[in-house]
């Protein structure tokens, strides 16, 4: 049995905001307490990264049209003992998913790490 940091993207609506600064800060807090609600205090929330299709470089994934905001979040939780990575995956998705029911959520890196505990 293996550890390993899963890292999702999730899709956050935000209504009524007018800029970007507000419409992250409602997503992230948003996100935390219903993740809190729900004992998983454990999970780490923060926005996202896009890198710019001219540049590369990154930029926070949020986008704003008619005081509405999509925000991409980042959610990583540390999963103890899978089986492998899509084991981990499941697993992630299963926790968070209960937590943030109607949030669309995308694995997009499995990392696997030692427990600090082990060495």
């Amino acid at each position: 049995m293996t550890n390993y940091l899963v890292a999702m993207e999730a899709a956050w609506l935000v209504r009524d905001v007018e800029g970007i600064d507000d419409a992250i800060g409602v997503a992230v807090s948003e996100a935390g307490k219903r993740l809190n609600e729900k004992d998983k205090e454990y999970v780490e929330v923060e926005v996202g990264a896009t890198p710019c299709p001219a540049c590369g470089e990154p930029f926070d994934s949020a986008f704003i049209a008619a005081n509405t905001a999509l925000v991409g979040l980042l959610l990583e939780i540390k999963v103890f003992n899978a089986d492998g990575e899509k084991h981990a995956s499941r697993i992630a998705k299963s926790e968070v998913g209960g937590a943030l029911r109607d949030v669309p959520l995308d694995v997009i890196d499995v990392m696997e790490f030692a427990d600090e505990d082990d060495a």
